[in-house]
């Protein structure tokens, strides 16, 4: 179950068609579910064009399709004669069902709603799945940063790329008679998004007023098949200058002459949906030009500033993966099992969240930790890992060492990926082992500090533990146990390094 996190145009499905011609070869069935009818008929062009010489049998299945040819592609789905199927939300239909299903590709998955997502769990069960989004939701992006699901990212832009010059503002005619004519001038096209199927032709005919000379089409997603793909395909052929749409066209339609965007009342889109329609336009060598536009006067709710204000931070090439991260930071992570999409866990936090959902499912949880007071020099230097996230990551790693196993896989990951280990290194990971090991054995604190260090056990009960006793005897010229309500066991080891002292504590307390 894997997440893979691509810019648009960073070539996602490209992947998604190599995963596809691997697990036919393999004698499996594959299944591509796409949002948008147009986006399923691009796909399955693409895919016919790709796979022509090696036999693959392909079909799409979507509303377009009359109710035989529906009926007849379910049949031959069921007998195993089609390999790859490429649909929308009719794959959903409990009347579809797969000779073998193998892989699941799930594109744009932020298009779903929840109760797809429950029906696609019945779906996936044994099967391999791949998502493929630009900005994954904050759930989905949270499950993938927490370990549940893998998440791969492709960072690298297409060649010639531009970034797209991004520009959030008030609304007027002045700005669409500019950006418009400025696009027609230089032999472009221009997308206005306005998402409100009810008063789109009177919008439309508004920016006819203003734009006598523009060649203006409508599409939104209430045509008919015919009517709606006409539509895209003749601007697609560069026979009309502007398409007024709503957001059908957000999700993979590729319009390589249209490098002008107008959002009308951009405010109350979601940031990934004003990311992947940033996306439709700069598909070529040529700079393009976004305007996210919100009504005159208008003051703005918090989240929606904080969306606006993302999309002007976040320009560069490939931002789709931290504007999913400022998404989840704004909308919060929600219900990972459940079906809230979001939310935050401001009441409890991350940490007990994670510790309440591990107890639900039946984990033992450690109730106490272990507090420490230790005056040595343990970090891992940037000289040694320069990259800030690889640091963390290492960080997490030895936080999370559970035997002398991890231990030593952690150590030779180290040395053959940075070299010789580092005395700090070193000691990050003997602290580590130590906290491990004095959790064992019922300790609430340690203290150390040059030759002299103390651990504090959590009660006398802590004594019983078979061994602990002659454990402490056998080191008494370096041990000596202090009893009270709490016992303290007092290490003043001889040769006076903090580091020594450590491992003499380790030893003791490792039985």
């Amino acid at each position: 179950d894997r997440l893979l996190c691509g810019d648009v145009g960073f070539g996602k499905t490209e992947v998604a068609f190599r995963a596809t011609f691997k697990a036919v070869l393999d004698g499996k069935q594959v299944a591509l579910v796409c949002p948008t009818t147009i986006l399923c008929e691009q796909h399955y062009r693409a895919a016919q064009e790709r796979f022509k010489n090696f036999g693959i049998r392909i079909a799409s299945l979507n509303r377009f399709k009359t109710a035989t040819q529906q009926k007849d592609i379910i049949k031959r789905l069921i007998d195993g004669d089609i390999d790859f199927v490429i649909g929308t939300h009719r794959l959903f239909g409990k009347d579809v069902s797969f000779k073998d299903l193998g892989l699941l590709i799930l594109d744009e998955e932020q298009r779903f709603g929840v109760e797809h997502k429950e029906q696609l769990k019945v779906m996936k069960e044994n099967v391999d799945t791949l998502t493929m989004t630009a900005t994954p939701i904050p759930r989905t992006l949270h499950m993938s940063l927490s370990g549940i699901r893998d998440i791969s990212t492709i960072h690298t832009p297409p060649k010639v790329r531009i970034p797209v010059q991004t520009y959030v503002l008030e609304e007027s005619e002045a700005l669409i008679k500019d950006a418009v004519q400025r696009e027609i001038s230089r032999d472009g096209q221009a997308l206005i998004l306005y998402n409100r199927v009810e008063t789109i032709y009177k919008f439309a005919e508004t920016v006819k007023a203003i734009l006598p000379d523009a060649k203006i089409v409508v599409a939104h997603g209430q045509m008919d098949r015919k009517t709606l793909e006409d539509s895209v395909m003749k601007f697609y052929d560069g026979e009309y200058d502007v398409l007024i749409a709503t957001t059908i066209i957000e999700n993979g339609i590729d319009l390589p002459r249209a490098n002008t965007l107008i959002v009308i009342d951009s405010d109350y889109l979601g940031l990934s949906t004003l990311y992947q329609l940033k996306g439709r336009v700069g598909r070529s060598n040529r700079m393009a030009h976004a305007y996210f536009t919100f009504k005159r006067d208008k003051v703005l709710s918090d989240s929606a500033y904080k969306r606006l204000s993302a999309l002007m931070e976040f320009t560069d090439m490939g931002s789709g993966y931290k504007i999913a991260m400022r998404d989840l930071e704004i909308r919060g992570a929600g219900n990972v099992l459940g079906r809230e999409q979001h939310g935050h866990m401001d009441r409890i936090g991350y940490e007990l969240y994670s510790k309440l959902l591990k107890e639900s499912l039946g984990e033992k949880v450690e109730e106490k930790d272990v507090e420490l007071d230790v005056k040595m020099n343990a970090y891992i230097p940037e000289t040694y890992i320069g990259s800030s996230s690889s640091r963390m990551d290492c960080y997490k790693q030895i936080a999370e060492i559970k035997s002398d196993g991890d231990k030593e896989r952690i150590i030779s990951s180290l040395v053959e990926n940075y070299g010789k280990v580092p005395v700090e290194v070193g000691n990050l990971i003997l602290i580590a082992e130590l906290k491990l090991v004095a959790k064992k054995r019922g300790a609430t604190k340690i203290t150390l500090s040059g030759k002299t260090a103390t651990v504090e056990l959590d009660g006398l009960y802590c004594l019983q533990a078979e061994g602990f006793i002659d454990r402490i005897e056998k080191h008494k010229k370096d041990v000596t146990l202090s009893v009270g309500e709490k016992p303290i066991l007092v290490f003043n080891v001889e040769t006076g390094k903090t580091e020594n002292t450590a491992l003499t504590m380790k030893e003791v307390l490792n039985f």
